[in-house]
């Protein structure tokens, strides 16, 4: 296979995503599964489609081509919703329906359309501004939307456009989610409507005290820098408020201690009434609050940790009966509660909750931390698992109609199948290319921790060979396992690099998730000593028991983003171990990352200015004596280019040198075919000439 093969189908794929199934929505009556799709595994424009369930068979609703519309000219707000949710596709890649699902709402390059899903007729709704995260009523006679910073409604058929709240400043929105909230919390909405359609819960986000950064594109002198509202570890959050708006113009302010819980982790209303999550800023106290009439709140529930209160996407939700479905630890374990009550098993981890349905509860969790499977709680049944094998499953239930999502070996997009009792499964019709590699990892328990590993060998390689040159390969820390049977994309990428002739080793350390609470927490305070000590523990215990495998006089570790940390880090603080690094979208500096992330782990920065000094990089410059690549996307506005030059500054000061990849016009997650394409090569000739592999 020639080297460029993956790179160059992972650049044209987006990693496998187009031509994908994805957001599967079930009509009430169960015989219509909705979802977005490409015509084809490198086509990069989603259409709106809905599945048969009955007889199977697929039928366009909306195409962008044949509407006229695409998304040459988005809306700020829908920019960033998508890079924050890092989605590849264009076209139509969110869609809100009715309580029947008969009608599905959308926005394409600003404007709004409204499909109705069993007519098959998709029409342009008129609106007087353009157009950010359309949401249709229960009842489908309105659509509320975002524009111009405003939260309006317009009826379904184009009348009665009208702003039911407008900003009163240019950095003030109504229904626009922060950047804490899309990038960290799980909340990516910020209005909701009533189960009636008569009025709306809605966030007013007022930005004016958080830190102006700017971002310019040095591709384009010309082009005036971008500014953005970036609240940095210890400085002032958004000041987020929570209101209830009338159809009628009714306005009622949403009354808690906002100076002693400022995050709104989550919101939404049901047949009970409006509810809100809401999150001190220490992050060690969460409560879930009913919202009255009138604005009053009641405690529904309380968290409390010395570490932090994990939120768990999905939460908080109630059952048909109003009882409060959350999550509670006990012992080392993350479990799902009903009515106050565990009603998982110890060692089963609650990953996220996907629904509720009559009593019956929806959700996925981790007993095997390589694993994610799909499960069901109902009163009287107990916990159920629907997935079955090896992989990451999630749904979507309603009725008698479920669909699941797989990923594993051979489907790094993921299958979707939809099953309902008595009859034959379907497939929801995949378009996405089968990767050119298979990944199949030999799968890893590493030490007394039992840390999980993947290894990846060259095909055909036998010990007697000789060793090999070591690639370290993890992500290492909060938020992400890397290690799994799931066949994503990364996986491919791994198997790659060992086809160029390294063993390949990703560990997951502590602070990955899905090992449970004390796993998790054991980086409080420190984000880079666990995690560097567990790479190197894991290296060598990988190389213990596969004698002559391991060449640990050359030894390479590479990352993005936590991983591009991590592996800079390594090569910083442990040269004996690490000769070479390639460390992409690294956030050095701790204090210039977020509050919300950042807090978590570390404290406030004014309390705990150590935590933030011994887990930053910048001081540690004139002790790089290894080959050292930091890569960096100039228009990232994740982890600021600023993290990679003040690197670069300090190496160049102290006499150390290094190379520097500056990405133009690129973000967090280099999306140009031909950025892509080539990154991975460039890497790659960089680890061979610093390892000094011919």
């Amino acid at each position: 296979m020639p080297t460029d093969a993956l790179p160059r189908q992972l650049a044209r794929t987006r990693r496998f995503a187009l031509g994908t199934p994805t957001h599967p929505v079930i009509t009430a009556d169960g015989t219509t599964v909705l979802f977005v799709r490409s015509l084809g595994g490198a086509d990069p424009v989603n259409r709106l489609w809905a599945l048969d369930t009955a007889t199977g068979e697929e039928r366009l609703l909306a195409d962008p081509a044949a509407l006229g519309s695409d998304d040459g000219d988005l809306p700020e707000a829908e920019r960033i919703r998508r890079e924050r949710a890092r989605v590849a596709a264009s076209g139509i890649t969110a869609f809100s329906t009715d309580a029947t699902g008969r009608l599905a709402a959308f926005a394409l390059g600003g404007h709004l359309w409204l499909a109705d899903t069993t007519a098959g007729t998709v029409r342009a709704v008129p609106t007087a501004t353009e157009v950010y995260d359309p949401r249709l009523d229960p009842s489908g006679r309105l659509i509320a939307y975002v524009g111009g910073g405003a939260l309006r409604v317009v009826s379904t058929d184009g009348g009665g456009d009208r702003a039911l709240a407008e900003p009163e400043d240019a950095d003030v929105t109504y229904g626009v989610a922060e950047h804490v909230a899309t990038e960290e919390m799980y909340r990516s909405r910020a209005h909701w409507w009533s189960p009636d359609g008569t009025a709306l819960l809605v966030a007013r986000v007022d930005e004016r005290e958080v830190t102006r950064l700017h971002l310019a594109d040095p591709a384009d002198p010309a082009r005036p820098p971008r500014a953005i509202r970036y609240p940095l570890a210890g400085t002032a959050n958004a000041d987020v408020s929570l209101w209830l708006l009338g159809l009628d113009g009714a306005r009622t302010a949403v009354r808690w201690d906002r100076a002693a819980f400022e995050y709104v982790t989550a919101a939404g209303w049901d047949a009970h009434g409006p509810y809100a999550c809401v999150q001190s800023r220490d992050q060690r106290t969460v409560r879930t609050l009913a919202i009255e009439p009138g604005g009053d709140v009641r405690v529904l529930a309380e968290q409390r940790d010395d570490h932090w209160v994990e939120l768990v996407p999905g939460l908080p939700l109630r059952t048909a009966s109003g009882a409060l479905v959350d999550t509670a630890v006990h012992g080392d374990t993350q479990h799902l509660t009903v009515d106050g009550e565990p009603v998982t098993p110890p060692g089963l981890q609650l990953w996220e909750v996907l629904g509720t349905e009559g009593e019956r509860v929806l959700f996925t969790a981790v007993d095997e931390p390589t694993e994610t499977h799909l499960w069901s709680y109902e009163p009287g049944t107990g916990v159920r698992r629907l997935s079955e094998g090896p992989g990451q499953h999630t749904g979507v239930r309603r009725g008698a109609t479920l669909v699941v999502t797989t990923r594993r070996e051979g489907h790094p997009g993921g299958r979707a199948t939809v099953r309902r009792e008595g009859r034959a499964a379907l497939e929801l019709t995949s378009h996405a290319e089968a990767p050119v590699l298979t990944a199949s990892p030999e799968l890893l328990r590493l030490g007394p921790r039992e840390m999980r590993a993947a290894l990846w060998l060259p095909t055909g390689y036998r010990p007697e060979d000789g060793p090999l040159p070591v690639l370290l390969d993890p992500y290492g820390g909060p938020a992400t396992r890397k290690v799994g049977t799931g066949g994503v994309w990364w996986d491919l990428v791994s198997r790659w690099f060992a086809e160029q002739g390294f063993a390949v080793l990703a560990v997951d350390g502590r602070g990955t998730p899905g090992r449970g609470p004390r796993w998790s927490k054991e980086i409080h305070g420190d984000k880079a000593g666990p995690a560097l000590t567990d790479q190197v523990d894991g290296l060598h215990e990988a190389a213990r028991r596969r004698p002559g495998v391991f060449d640990l006089d050359r030894v390479a570790i590479r990352g993005w983003s936590y991983g591009g940390y991590l592996a800079a880090l390594a090569v910083l603080r442990r040269p004996d171990v690490f000769h070479a690094a390639s460390a992409g979208a690294a956030p050095t500096d701790q204090r210039l990352y977020t509050t919300h992330w950042q807090e978590r782990f570390l404290g406030h920065p004014d309390e705990h200015p150590g935590h933030y000094d011994s887990g930053s990089l910048i001081a540690d410059a004139p002790k790089l004596r290894r080959p050292l690549l930091l890569i960096q996307g100039l228009a990232d506005d994740n982890v600021f280019p600023v993290h990679a030059l003040r690197l670069s500054s300090a190496l160049l000061a102290a006499g150390r040198p290094h190379e520097v990849l500056p990405l133009s016009n690129t973000t967090h997650s280099p999306t140009d075919e031909t950025v892509a394409a080539n990154l991975l090569q460039h890497e790659l000739g960089f680890l061979r000439r610093s390892l000094g592999i011919s």
